[in-house]
């Protein structure tokens, strides 16, 4: 899975809104237009090939108003798989928010 097939999925709006990411994003004030930015911004900085159904990555992106966010989703089925998304902390990320902290 690679960056630019998430954001043509996202782009063409082939996306699945799991329930869990819509009340994180409801509970953390962030909006689709947000999490779509996020994509459209963002770099993969984990993957998790192992995830059910579907190998899921990290994405380090940014809102609309420029505000860093962590962004973990799928893609299957030709469509991306939005699972859940978060404002990262320096408490368990180093300052780049790459990087966790051990």
């Amino acid at each position: 899975m690679d960056i630019n097939s998430l954001r043509n999925l996202v782009q063409s709006e082939n996306i699945i809104w799991r329930d869990h990411i819509l009340v994180r994003m409801s509970q953390r004030n962030i909006s689709i237009s947000d999490v779509m930015n996020c994509v459209k911004t963002g770099e993969i900085i984990e993957e998790y090939p192992n995830d059910y159904p579907y190998p899921s990555v990290l994405i380090l992106g940014r809102t609309c108003k420029d505000v860093i966010l962590h962004l973990v989703c799928a893609e299957g089925q030709g469509k991306a798989w939005m699972i859940t998304v978060y404002e990262p902390d320096t408490i368990e990320w180093f300052e780049d928010f790459k990087k966790r902290r051990k």
